[in-house]
């Protein structure tokens, strides 16, 4: 069970931070995450033409770029178990400087590969960097600044690192695939100098003293009925975002194909209209649920947003090119809820497990391309490249519409409290 504590874990005096302090811990996550989004959105971008030029033939796309982002993705899934539990025990400080730290020399390294073994293994490692970036950086957000404040500074976050993809795409199209990743790796290491002047969360610091409290117990989440199901509900809710990113603008060429468009779209094209439209959606879900203190009704309204474009890329995306990128702009506004998703997270747990909840939660998220994209895969020689992806997009909004249902209002939720 969670509760909040008779003795507070800090006063209002001893956890207020100042406006600066606050805009700083902003600024360097939210440039944290768009390194982060820049990484992730490079590979979607730089796929073909990376793979083509260390020799894998051209019917071996597909499956070998499947291969790669799956291992990309379980390198997110390892990073955020272990930069969830680090910031519990350490401090949300340590997640920013060490997942930073390891996103920048794998980065390096995908940039010298000549193999599919060696791009697998750093691609992996990548991932496991880049795992704890957005987890760490919403919980000590959400840890300075005021209840009634936190989901602006969530929603600078997202807005500001979606738009990592955007440079992605240009980078991406611009340099050669090897360099765009130099830059990935340049980027990181002088975001390391810009967190040396970020504060630790309060918070933090005061339960960091006190031995009789466990934290960093990635097992607590399983411990109770209750706290397992509001921990996999949150998981669920979000799983939409990538399915949308990860199947039907990743593989956004292949789709065009299989509609019989001419020209086919471009996946580098695709991602950039399509986090665009999550940038602004970002801006737009967060200032709502501000507005109207309710998280959750502006999560229901994008998933049902998320319904309607997905149905328009099935039947009217193919009419031309440009109404395809317009279809990806608006699919990106309707999972523009992620920002909404990511705080909630952070607000649905206590100080002691808050930072392996939110660091886990999206890369769970995110790992779940896994699963998404082998189903898809796997379903192709059955029912065609289009059905499948119908049928697996029906599965996982049905069942994030169930899982939002199970959890409970977060909005203005004092934070101040431990899971025992």
């Amino acid at each position: 069970m969670h509760k909040a504590r008779p003795d507070p874990i800090v006063d209002e005096s001893r956890h207020e931070r100042t406006g600066t302090t606050a805009f700083l811990a902003v600024l360097v996550a939210a440039l944290g995450y768009f390194v982060d989004i820049y990484d992730l959105i490079l590979f979607s971008i730089i796929r073909v033409k990376s793979l083509l030029d260390i020799g894998v033939p051209q019917a071996d796309l597909l499956p070998k770029g499947v291969l790669l982002l799956n291992m990309q993705m379980a390198g997110m899934l390892v990073g955020g178990i272990l930069w969830g539990v680090i910031g519990d025990k350490r401090g949300r400080l340590s997640v920013l400087f060490g997942s930073i730290a390891t996103y920048s020399v794998a980065n390096a390294a995908n940039g010298l590969v000549h193999s599919v073994e060696a791009y697998a293994v750093w691609r992996f490692i990548a991932g496991v960097g880049l795992a704890g970036e957005l987890g760490a950086g919403v919980t000590l957000v959400c840890e300075v600044m005021s209840k009634e404040a936190r989901g602006y500074g969530a929603m600078v976050i997202s807005a500001v690192g979606i738009l990592g993809a955007i440079a992605a795409s240009l980078v991406g199209d611009l340099l050669g695939w090897r360099t765009a990743f130099f830059v990935g790796g340049a980027m990181g290491i002088a975001l390391l100098i810009l967190r040396i002047g970020v504060a630790e969360s309060g918070m933090f610091e005061q339960i960091k003293s006190r031995a009789h409290v466990s934290r960093g117990d990635f097992l607590m989440l399983f411990r109770t009925p209750e706290r397992r199901r509001r921990y996999l509900a949150v998981i669920l809710m979000g799983v939409p975002c990538w399915y949308v990113i990860g199947i039907l603008v990743t593989f956004s060429p292949e789709f065009g194909r299989a509609m019989g468009m001419t020209p086919v779209p471009s996946a580098s094209q695709a991602v950039m209209f399509a986090y665009i439209g999550l940038s602004i959606g970002s801006l737009l879900g967060g200032t709502l649920s501000q507005i109207y203190q309710n998280r959750k009704k502006v999560v229901a309204a994008f998933l049902g947003l998320t319904v309607l474009f997905v149905a328009a890329y099935f039947t009217i995306a193919s009419v031309s090119l440009w109404a395809f990128y317009a279809v990806c702009l608006a699919l990106g506004l309707a999972i523009g809820y992620w920002a909404v998703f990511v705080l909630m997270a952070s607000e649905l747990f206590g100080t002691n497990i808050r930072a392996t909840a939110a660091t886990t939660v999206p890369n769970f998220v995110r790992g779940s391309v896994v699963l998404v994209t082998s189903a898809f895969q796997f379903a192709i020689p059955y029912l065609g490249i289009q059905t499948s992806a119908i049928v697996i997009g029906a599965i996982v909004l049905i069942v994030a519409f169930i899982a939002l249902g199970q959890l409970s209002e977060t909005y203005g939720k004092d934070l101040d409290y431990l899971e025992e």
